[in-house]
């Protein structure tokens, strides 16, 4: 591992992923609106809300596994917690997924501009992995 690479901060790169989907969404937005109208735009802002809130939901998906891993690391012998929450996470990703594809489907909103609009989560975790490249070391 490289000098340095254990006490790496990930929360932090976790934390300013929220605000790189937020400026690429108003960008993104702003640059469909002018180019392709306000159906584009619209959907490109639709997609971008739907992969903010799939964000928020696998961060805390990953944190849930996460607490329940430690704890179960600690209490070896304790019971399993029940396949609730589980369950419940599912059904909030099927009502994201249903409600997006109503919504665009009975809006007029652009569909592939909504498509574009949705892969601001990755382009966001582009642009942090670009910045950590860019300061790595200079803090």
């Amino acid at each position: 591992m490289p000098e340095g690479f254990e006490g790496a901060s990930f929360e932090n790169a976790i934390a300013r992923l929220p605000r790189w989907i937020l400026l690429l969404a108003a960008c993104g937005t702003a640059i469909a609106g002018s180019f392709f109208g306000l159906s584009s735009a619209a959907g490109f802002l639709a997609g971008s809300i739907a992969a903010y809130v799939n964000f928020r939901i696998v961060e805390r998906t990953v944190n849930r596994v996460a607490r329940l891993a430690g704890e179960g690391a600690a209490n070896s012998g304790a019971s399993r917690p029940g396949g609730r929450t589980g369950a419940w996470l599912l059904f909030q990703f099927l009502s994201l997924v249903l409600g997006a594809f109503v919504i665009l489907r009975y809006s007029g909103f652009n569909l592939a501009a909504a498509f574009f609009g949705f892969l601001v989560c990755p382009a966001a975790a582009i642009a942090e992995l670009v910045y950590e490249l860019l300061t790595y070391g200079h803090s």
